[in-house]
């Protein structure tokens, strides 16, 4: 992520830019793999004993932390997170830091799975600050500062609040600061559960995740915040559980997707 200067004018970049929020429907093959998520997830949880599932649970989160670092470009060993939940930190700051993100990230996928985390619905504005200051609330001080690689200006991300400024990721530019609550606003009616059959919603826990991603709505952590919303919708759903993975791109994919 880079900030950059104001390409457009913000009265242009209505969020029909962010247009269609969906797939058609009747789209056959999204439904039926819809389907057959459904099924593998429910067969999934019912084979195992919910002890047993609870401490696998428990290594999943760490799977699921590391591969987020991975996605994000910190390569923190999975025996640096065993460490770091044992608070056994490393000495070295860079290494500490990057032990310090990934047990922040554990700890609110764990608000998640015991239900307590906030309320509201996960793709609505409250519920994306909400995960994006809990994550970030956690996080060393030096990991909140953003450097512009152009520039090597220094922005510091506040835990819950929008970017003020304008970024670029790769060759997509996110909609400017200014219209952030305008896209968000359509973000959320257009996610809204209650708008959509059960099969639909399960299809638009996808779509959303791309179109937050899309919108980039914080200096930083949109990735970990996509993600986390995902996994809630999911648990909302009744499909998600502990034993839920990620899925694994790489920088370069995921600009590339961004871009499509």
């Amino acid at each position: 992520m880079t900030a950059r200067n104001p390409a457009n004018n913000a009265a242009i970049e209505g969020i029909a830019l962010m247009e269609p929020m969906l797939p058609p429907e009747g789209e056959r093959k999204l439904e039926d793999l819809a389907i057959d998520l459904t099924s593998k997830a429910s067969a999934l949880a019912g084979r195992v004993n919910p002890v047993v599932q609870q401490s696998i649970g428990m290594l999943v989160r760490s799977m699921n932390c590391y591969y987020s670092n991975l996605i994000e470009g910190h390569d923190t060993h999975p025996r640096d997170i065993d460490r770091a939940l044992a608070k056994n930190y490393a000495r070295e700051p860079q290494r500490r830091a990057l032990q310090i993100e990934a047990v922040a990230h554990i700890e609110v996928q764990t608000l998640i799975d015991e239900k307590r985390d906030d309320q509201s619905d996960p793709v609505s504005t409250e519920y994306i600050l909400w995960l994006h200051r809990e994550f970030c609330r956690r996080l060393p001080e030096e990991l909140l500062w953003i450097e512009n690689p152009d520039t090597h200006e220094k922005i510091r991300m506040f835990p819950g609040e929008l970017r003020g400024g304008h970024v670029a990721v790769g060759r997509h530019l996110p909609p400017s600061a200014i219209v952030l609550p305008d896209f968000l606003r359509r973000f959320e009616d257009a996610y809204n559960p209650a708008h959509h059959s059960k099969l639909r919603q399960i299809i638009a826990v996808g779509a959303a995740h791309h179109r937050l991603l899309w919108i980039h709505p914080f200096y930083d952590g949109n990735g970990r915040v996509a993600r986390l919303m995902s996994y809630a919708s999911l648990h909302r759903l009744g499909m998600g559980s502990t034993l839920q993975g990620v899925t694994i791109w790489t920088e370069e994919e995921v600009c590339r997707r961004l871009r499509s």
